[in-house]
């Protein structure tokens, strides 16, 4: 019975089970089905948590004993209780249980004509069939022949029974056991029969339910091998294709044409790439074979199980969950649980591991110079001793090394050149003139600098065709001054005409504008620098941009294009590559216009699918014909007018084939990184031979992420070389009708990494070509070459000014394939050889930077530059900095990645940013040495500031961190208890709101700090937890645009990546001021500005998301993309920065309140 203060409902479930009274019992059902009706799943869920299922199934159970059965008793029970199963998580078992399937069964079969009876009985038998068990125990017992009897051609009557069998139909054959004898009836040809037929006749679309019941049918049937092998024997493809092209043309038959893709691509045959092997065309033996991992199986495999296609079902089911309609989404679990996160507080303190003995890191004190060179030999600006005034806090004695000798400072590229000897300038405004008087440029190049764009234009169609690329074979050993170095001899084009190509890489200045056809004034190289700080989104007030704008540096012109040439000759690649490409030669330049991120139109995916279907359905209209192909090097490209010639020799270059598959519309497959089978993302290739005003069609086919921002606006890069002579030497973004989308080239489980059933991705995009017989490049994103880097390197070397900068470039070992990786050493000179004045120069503290150790990441290297440059700039700001640090940057640390195109791995096969927490020195001696310098500065108690690696991310918009905390982490563990007992200094979060504030491109709630086991050997956490380092970072740079800020709606280029890491700079001069702020005689108002600044943290907005969610909206028209992350190398946590308030306790231990502590 109920007791005093029950609810309503409650009361009738009561009298429901207890009365005997049928009038009774169909009045309360009558009421109880009415309210369900109206109250929709709240009242449907509050039923079942009183009972009420067990009550009703009961009272079905009972019903079902008189006979013959009450029809209205059994029409109310089945309509109740088919509405609050789904609600019901344990439904399908009770039922079972209770033998209520057998009742509903027996009643359809026995009152088959009886429709109002027999719908709500097929209502109730589709709950049913969601639990798997019950659908096997249905299918045996003949319902799916049974539906088979209900469901039929194209009637005006009984619509809605139709529409309900068929809903209950593709539940039942979800289960393979009833697909299997679906299949075995001939059912798959009755389904296409009858879909046709209610094709035709539908002429209003007043049953689309019932059309696209059909085909969830077959989507369930087609979920095994046997039903995807009987659709395409029952000619389901073309059926469906040309039903789906006849549906197009209205906009609310679109849910039929998703299906109907979704179903053929499904059905599509797979197919193995067509490559010999889907190893690397290019191998290098490695000095030692790891005993396992990848690599070991690679080396372990015979040939012959290179890439079997596995068409197996074990995951097709998985592939489909997010097209599944999942009536009770209201009960799924929404505590996310993410089993990466480290739990173990242990395992998350930092603890500083020795790693290797005293003795073994002496190895690296000559590459640390400035702790103990003297400068004696050094003529600075001043030797005249004189009163020592320490602006500051007095940090204690000189700090000298104790691991072993000292070192000599003479090694290296430590600059003892002649100095002209001069008085120091005092500090202040003096100070400041003198360094904005002491810019130091570089000679202008010969030749080019009054070029007019009328000579440029001399540069016709013929001529670009002859420059057909530059080798480094048969260069002449005297090149007239002008000559572009290394052009062939062979072709014996003029020299006035040649001779113009060293204008190109030289352009005005940022914000000039090339105008085609008039007389342009040709400068340096645009040097992109940080911007003032007076932007739209900058909080600052006047005083503040006084003390802290940020002027563009007057840097040096970087490019050279015969300093290039030389560069490239000395550099080592495992194909021996003797070309070089025209954008690498010119050089780039960011052009003068703003690149909105890509509006997509709607339908695109869906278009490019049924024209990949088109290939089987119309076979005979593909040509088929391969017109590029690495892996045979006697290949040579068809002549033939109408076909496009393809390129990819050259450093960092990655295409291996090319198949011609209709007259504009060429297939491409990516390299493998070398010594591995997997990895394809990154292409930088050559096109030529194209024709003006033809729509060129381009399918990179074995991609293998599962989305990318080519879904959500992002375009690939183009370079044209007609362009380039024409004065705009620059990379666009360029392509149309772009998606990214699961294809019909299926991976093996060795390629996958153990997982069956994986496919591969295409990227698909359109371009128009303007020029005849150009010369085109096409790259993921902006290329960097390891060639690069060294020319900008030397330039910056030899343009410093050794009286204001402490400068030296070393190497700090050789790769896999002996090419040097440098290591780069920046500072301020110290101001005398005076002690007081060594003895601040040494005490600096340093800061670690590195990058590029994703090759593909090209991205991270252009923000690089722009930390290099503006650490090379003659800016006060920039020489406040160096007076304020010692940089150690490693710009590069995968050069045989780079140099050899591969897109994650170095020569080794493996992810270097994988290896930093037992890195072998034969396999991994540029991770092995990197971790070396900074034991070494643990070592000798000068542990960095900060630690950060600048990395690129595919699938996220914006610029972001991701630190180290363990309270974040274990707050994200759900772990309240333990998070509270965790003190900790919030110190890491300072660097990242600054450049929040100062950073256009910069976004806070993007950052994470959370530690993830999958991350526990990638150098963020390694230096984080062995080294000791608070603040160390990975700095995440978009490879598409931003969507907030000064740049949202923009796709991000190289000015706005050099500008990050310009604004990486000032943020690490604002964290000095905070951390030390007695050191700087700085206005309190300018000081409490930055502490508000620090302390304006955004409040919580959302729950934690991860990158294994996307990070964009689903498209409408979207079909089959995969929601899961096939690849573990990228689920990165991404919590928004509100996620985690610091409480008052820690509040105490920030930087913010540090600085606020030493206020006068």
């Amino acid at each position: 019975m109920t007791t005093k203060g029950s609810t309503g409902i409650e009361v009738l479930l009561s009298t429901l089970e207890n009365t005997k009274d049928l009038q009774t019992i169909l009045n309360i059902l009558s009421i109880l089905v009415e309210l369900v009706s109206s109250g929709g799943g709240r009242r449907a869920s509050f039923l079942v948590a009183k009972g009420g299922p067990q009550i009703l199934l009961q009272l079905l159970m009972n019903a079902s004993k008189e006979s013959p059965p009450h029809e209205e008793l059994m029409v109310q029970t089945h309509s109740i209780l088919a509405k609050i199963g789904p609600k019901d998580k344990k439904f399908g078992v009770k039922a079972r249980v209770n033998g209520a399937l057998n009742v509903t069964l027996n009643l359809i079969k026995q009152n088959f004509q009886n429709y109002r009876l027999v719908l709500p009985c097929l209502q109730l038998l589709r709950v049913y069939s969601t639990n798997s068990v019950n659908a096997v125990f249905l299918g045996k017992n003949g319902v799916v022949e049974l539906m088979f009897k209900i469901i039929g051609p194209f009637s005006k009557k009984n619509s809605g029974l139709m529409r309900v069998a068929l809903d209950t139909l593709a539940a039942l054959l979800k289960s393979k056991t009833n697909a299997r004898r679906a299949v075995d009836r001939g059912y798959v040809q009755v389904l296409l029969t009858i879909y046709v037929d209610w094709h035709r006749h539908d002429n209003r679309h007043r049953n689309m339910l019932i059309r696209k019941g059909i085909l969830q049918s077959l989507k369930s049937i087609t979920n095994i091998k046997l039903g995807r092998k009987a659709f395409i024997d029952a000619n389901g493809m073309k059926i469906l294709y040309n039903t789906s092209q006849e549906c197009l043309a209205v906009r609310t038959l679109d849910p039929l044409v998703n299906t109907s893709s979704l179903i053929m691509r499904k059905c599509f045959p797979k197919n193995r790439l067509p490559l010999p092997t889907i190893k690397s065309s290019f191998h290098f033996q490695l000095p030692v074979i790891p005993m396992t991992g990848p690599v070991a199986q690679l080396y372990s495999l015979p040939p012959e199980v290179d890439d079997v296609v596995d068409e197996s079902d074990d995951n097709d089911d998985a592939d489909l969950e997010a097209e599944n309609e999942v009536e009770n989404e209201d009960d799924l679990d929404q505590n996310f649980k993410n089993d990466d996160i480290e739990t173990d507080i242990n395992k998350l303190r930092p603890q500083q591991v020795p790693g290797r003995t005293i003795e073994e890191l002496k190895m690296y004190e000559h590459l640390f110079p400035e702790l103990v060179d003297d400068f004696q030999d050094y003529e600075l600006i001043s030797k005249e001793p004189k009163p020592f005034v320490f602006e500051g806090k007095v940090r204690g004695p000189i700090v000298v090394p104790t691991a072993g000798e000292e070192a000599s400072g003479n090694s290296g590229s430590g600059k003892k050149g002649a100095v002209t000897k001069e008085k120091a300038s005092p500090k202040g405004e003096d100070a400041m003139e003198d360094v904005k008087g002491s810019d130091r440029m570089l000679p202008q190049q010969p030749g080019g600098q009054n070029r007019t764009a009328s000579l440029v234009h001399s540069f016709n169609s013929d001529i670009v065709k002859a420059l057909d690329r530059i080798t480094l074979q048969n260069i002449p050993s005297q090149v007239a001054p002008g000559l572009g170095a290394g052009m062939r001899k062979d072709y014996g084009l003029p020299l006035t005409v040649v001779s113009c190509t060293k204008a190109c890489p030289h352009v005005a200045t940022c914000g000039s504008t090339l105008f085609e056809g008039r007389t342009v004034q040709l400068g340096k190289l645009c040097c992109t620098g940080a911007e003032t700080e007076d932007d739209d989104d900058s909080e600052s007030n006047s005083s503040v941009e006084q003390a802290s704008s940020v002027e563009a540096p007057d840097g040096p012109t970087l490019h050279d294009p015969d300093l290039y040439i030389e560069i490239v000759k000395t550099t080592k690649s495992v194909p021996e590559y003797s070309e070089v490409a025209y954008p690498d030669y010119f050089g780039h330049v960011p052009p003068p216009f703003k690149e909105p991120i890509l509006e997509r139109p709607y339908g695109v995916q869906r278009t490019k699918i049924a024209q990949d279907i088109e290939r089987l359905i119309h076979q005979n209209d593909i040509i088929d014909r391969v017109v590029y192909d690495l892996d045979n090097p006697n290949y040579v490209t068809p002549e033939d007018g109408d076909i496009l010639k393809f390129n990819s020799k050259f450093e960092s270059g990655n295409l291996r084939k090319v198949i011609q598959i209709r007259r504009s519309e060429y297939d491409l497959i990516l390299n493998s990184d070398i010594n591995s089978n997997h990895y394809h993302q990154w292409f930088y290739f050559e096109v030529s031979g194209m024709r003006p005003g033809i729509a060129y069609r381009f399918n990179i086919i074995n991609c293998e992420k599962s989305n990318s921002q080519f879904n959500y606006g992002m375009q690939p890069l183009m370079y044209s070389v007609q362009e380039a002579l024409n004065a705009r030497p620059w990379w666009i973004r360029m392509g149309t009708d772009i998606c990214y989308y699961k294809n019909h080239f299926s991976r093996s489980s060795v390629a996958a990494g153990g997982q069956k059933g994986k496919s591969y991705y295409t990227i698909t995009f359109t371009v128009s070509f303007p020029h005849k017989d150009d010369v085109c490049y096409f790259a993921y994103h902006y290329p960097y070459t390891y060639s690069t880097l060294q020319m900008h390197l030397q330039q910056l070397e030899s343009a410093h000014n050794p009286q204001q900068i402490y400068f030296r470039k070393d190497v700090l070992c050789e790769t896999l394939s002996g090419n040097s990786c440098p290591l780069v050493t920046i500072t301020a000179m110290p101001e005398s050889n005076y002690y007081e004045h060594i003895c601040q120069f040494r005490n600096r503290p340093y800061i670690f930077l590195s990058a590029r150790v994703h090759p593909g990441e090209t991205n991270a290297s252009w923000v690089m530059k722009g930390t290099l440059e503006y650490l090379m700039s003659n800016s006060p700001t920039a020489q406040s900095l160096r007076e304020s640090y010692i940089f150690k940057i490693v710009p590069m640390l995968n050069p045989d990645g780079v140099i050899n195109g591969n897109h994650r791995c170095s020569l080794s096969g493996e992810d270097l940013n994988r290896q930093w927490q037992s890195p072998n020195p034969d396999l991994h001696p540029t991770i092995y040495h990197a971790k070396g310098l900074l034991q070494y500065l643990a070592a000798v108690k000068r542990l960095p500031l900060v630690y950060c690696d600048y990395h690129g991310h595919s699938r996220k918009k914006n610029v972001f961190m991701y630190g180290c905390s363990i309270k974040e982490t274990v707050w994200h563990t759900h772990d309240s208890a333990a998070s509270c007992d965790v003190v900790e200094d919030t110190g890491y979060r300072t660097l990242p709101k600054i450049l929040s504030h100062i950073a256009p491109a910069f976004c806070m709630s993007s950052c994470s700090f959370v530690v993830e086991k999958s991350k526990e050997s990638t150098a963020r956490v390694v230096v984080w937890r062995e080294i000791g380092v608070q603040r160390s970072y990975t700095m995440e740079s978009t490879l598409c645009g931003c969507d907030q800020g000064r740049y949202k709606g923009l796709q991000i280029g190289t000015r706005e990546l050099e500008e990050m890491g310009a604004k990486f700079c000032i943020g690490l001069m604002r964290l000095k001021r905070l951390t030390s702020p007695l050191e700087y005689n700085l206005p309190s108002n300018m000081l409490d500005f930055e502490n508000d600044l620090i302390e304006s943290s955004c409040k919580v907005t959302s729950p934690t998301t991860y990158v294994l969610d996307e990070d964009e909206p689903r498209f409408l028209e979207e079909v089959d993309y995969s929601a899961e992350s096939n690849d573990e190398l990228e689920v990165e946590l991404v919590e928004n920065t509100g996620d985690y308030e610091p409480s008052a306790q820690e509040e105490a231990l920030s930087d913010s309140e540090v600085s606020r502590a030493y206020l006068p």
